[in-house]
């Protein structure tokens, strides 16, 4: 071998390096797409558009309903007390507003095990002025390829009076909800007529703003956002669900493989299931999903998606039902309606079905079974106790006498618990409607009585009952000091 062959065979060939790609910026936040919802027919929209009606009813009406000479709701903090149709409440019923959270719990939970998030679909106000607003929205600007033709247009007159006309009715229903929302606190009456000369205090052109702007952001711009992202319910639906709850979803057995076809033609010859891709179960979704990509948090079981599935069903001539409530047994095991239902029934619904009613039932009576009177008392803190004439010990009480009705009571006030104990004046006193009064009482004890007590705080008992109704008594506890 001479040397240039050797030289030949000890060449190594160099691989050429490619170059370094370009630096590229990684967002850590993906960019959210807008929602551009489409419009939907069908039984569910009637239901959901009926729950609008009726929850804005309540809210919009309740104020307004007049009651016994006042409005049928209110809630006057700065008086302490709270109207609801008949009912006069105080601070001290703070325990029926504990059950009423109690029982809103125990309602939510059982409702998201039977039926999963019908609250949301239905009734949550975030749900209700989306639709609201989106109906505005509609009216003004178009369907949804209409819409998303004029935000991609340049600005032109059109586009700007669009605009302009879709946020000014958002803005004009978002304060009058702030406004309707004070009004509960306010008596509206009072805020309507404030409102032509805009004489609000402080506190309600806060909060007037405030709600209504919050109506505004929420339903007008942030939507699916608020419930993917701020709503707690969406994280932690998933503890409350089940196999066999009832949810909206898409049958994968009977739908794929999806693709497009002609009207009538034969499913088993091009191998194709109900589907027909037409993508207008996402187009109708509020919050952008696609169901038939199984069971999503997103998902708030609005059931727009099922309306127009069904309409494209109808118009294939397909049976309905390819998107529709079922069970996540009840597709992988193929189980009838009937089956599924009584599945739904399981042990955990029951459960919470038995303690909801029984909540419920003691909700019910405790409010029927309420005093209409409540006292507190309180001693007098200058005297601890004295010797007034005869040797008698004398303690002076305050006990505040709280009306908890809209008629003029008048209450006597009674002591027991110590042989010989007695008022040193009879007590007869006059409390107006709904209002508090504070009456001063002095008790005395005979000096054999109080010597055979000895020295020390011995318990009485103050009755206080309404001359006009033997059945309201009420009955506190207190104490007796004799000195050393």
């Amino acid at each position: 071998m001479t040397l240039q062959q050797g030289a030949r065979a000890r060449v190594i060939p160099i691989k050429a390096v490619p170059p370094e790609p370009a630096p590229q910026l990684v967002s850590l936040y993906e960019k959210q797409k807008k929602v551009y919802p489409r419009s939907v027919g069908g039984w569910f929209a009637g239901w959901r558009w009926a729950m609008v009606w009726l929850t804005q009813a309540l809210f919009y009406g309740l104020p307004w309903l007049p009651w016994n000479g006042r409005q049928a709701v209110l809630f006057d903090l700065a008086a302490r007390r709270f109207y609801i149709f008949d009912l006069v409440l105080y601070p001290q019923d703070f325990i029926y507003l504990t059950g009423l959270l109690v029982l809103s719990a125990f309602g939510l939970f059982f409702f998201t095990a039977l039926g999963g998030r019908l609250w949301c679909g239905y009734a949550c106000p975030q749900t209700v002025y989306t639709e609201i607003f989106l109906w505005i929205e509609r009216r003004i600007e178009g369907e949804r390829g209409a819409r998303i033709k004029l935000d991609a247009s340049p600005w032109t007159v059109d586009k700007l009076w669009r605009k302009t006309a879709k946020h000014a009715a958002w803005l004009v229903i978002g304060l009058w909800t702030g406004f309707s929302f004070v009004g509960y606190f306010t008596p509206i009456r009072t805020l309507w007529a404030e409102s032509f000369t805009l004489a609000f205090g402080p506190w309600e052109w806060f909060w007037v703003n405030f709600y209504g702007l919050a109506t505004y952001g929420n339903a007008g711009f942030l939507r699916e956002q608020v419930c993917k992202y701020m709503c707690p319910y969406a994280r932690f639906q998933s503890a409350m669900f089940d196999r066999d709850t009832l949810i909206v979803t898409y049958d994968a057995a009977r739908g794929d493989p999806r693709g497009r076809r002609a009207r009538g033609a034969d499913l088993a010859a091009a191998g194709l299931g109900d589907c027909i891709d037409c993508g207008l179960c996402v187009q109708v979704c509020p919050v952008g999903i696609d169901i038939r990509d199984g069971l999503q948090y997103e998902c708030i079981a609005c059931t727009a998606c099922i309306d127009a599935c069904d309409g494209v069903m109808d118009k294939m001539k397909y049976p309905r039902g390819l998107i529709r409530y079922a069970t996540e047994h009840g597709l992988t095991q193929g189980l009838g309606r009937s089956q599924m239902l009584r599945r739904v029934l399981r042990p955990r619904v029951l459960v919470y079905g038995c303690v909801l009613l029984a909540i419920s039932a003691a909700f019910v009576v405790g409010l029927a079974m309420r005093h209409t009177l409540k006292v507190d008392v309180v001693r007098d803190r200058t005297t601890l106790a004295r010797l007034v004439e005869r040797g008698q010990i004398e303690n002076v009480y305050r006990l505040q006498l709280m009306n908890a009705t809209e008629r003029e009571q008048r209450y006597r006030v009674t002591v027991q618990g110590i042989a010989g104990v007695e008022l040193a004046h009879a007590v007869d006193a006059d409390v107006l409607p709904a209002q508090a009064r504070w009456v001063t009482v002095a008790v005395r004890v005979p000096p054999q009585a109080a010597q055979a007590l000895g020295p020390g705080a011995h318990p009485i008992r103050f009755h206080v009952a309404a001359v006009a109704d033997a059945a309201t008594v009420v009955t506190e506890k207190s104490t007796f000091v004799v000195p050393r």
